[in-house]
């Protein structure tokens, strides 16, 4: 039996110090290879172009070109690369952009080292990663633009059948497979069905632009 090969990791991020820890963070897991550093957007495209790593753990604000931007050309060059940004609250304006862009998830740059590495192997694996407590804060913040929730629903979430809306509704809370299903008295495998058809009728890319979907049409309010 072969071992399955490590998750090639890209760091980006303009600040020495902060690469030097991620990468005494996380050079100890087996399962983890860092095999670059980028300090600005640009050369983070250019090394993801090149060496086609699994994840790149992208800084939001960087010189010549900023994590939002290189997310977006790493995304729409339909590179075989997921993205993981990296932010401080006092940035939070930027990771809707990020998410828009294609990213495959946010976490705080405080985040517990063992939570960094999980998120890593998720979305390494194809899935993605919200953190709730900045979910929960970005939300918050821009909760007044956010539509009338007694409002009807917008023609985009029509072509869900009502099941897959509740589906949807408890991915906006920030459930996992696993509690939807316990939530909903289905199996599991019903729950990871519904979602994907949540994501093709609704031509999204993963699970966390369902998150801001729902928020955005006003399927889910912040605190509900």
């Amino acid at each position: 039996m072969t071992e399955e090969r490590p998750i090639r990791l890209l760091l980006a991020d303009d600040q020495p110090l902060l690469r030097t820890g991620f990468r005494m963070v996380l050079g100890g897991e087996p399962d983890l290879d860092i095999v670059a550093e980028a300090g600005d957007g640009v050369e983070a495209v250019e090394l993801a172009r090149r060496l086609l790593p699994d994840v790149v753990l992208m800084d939001i604000r960087m010189p010549r070109m900023d994590g939002v931007a290189a997310t977006r050309v790493i995304v729409d060059a339909k590179l075989p690369v997921r993205v993981l940004i990296l932010t401080t609250f006092d940035l939070d304006e930027y990771v809707v952009g990020a998410l828009r862009a294609g990213a495959s998830g946010f976490l705080a740059k405080d985040v517990p080292a063992d939570d960094l590495v999980t998120a890593i192997r998720t979305v390494a694996a194809g899935e993605a990663v919200v953190a709730p407590r900045i979910l929960k804060r970005l939300l918050d913040k821009f909760a007044d633009a956010l539509p009338d929730p007694d409002a009807p629903p917008p023609r985009d979430l029509r072509v869900l059948t009502d099941r897959e809306r509740e589906v949807l509704v408890q991915l906006a809370r920030g459930l996992s497979n696993a509690e939807i299903a316990k939530a909903l008295s289905v199996s599991e495998t019903t729950v990871k069905t519904h979602v994907g058809h949540v994501l093709t009728k609704l031509g999204l890319r993963d699970r966390v632009q369902a998150v801001v979907l729902a928020y955005e049409t006003g399927l889910v309010r912040p605190g509900s």
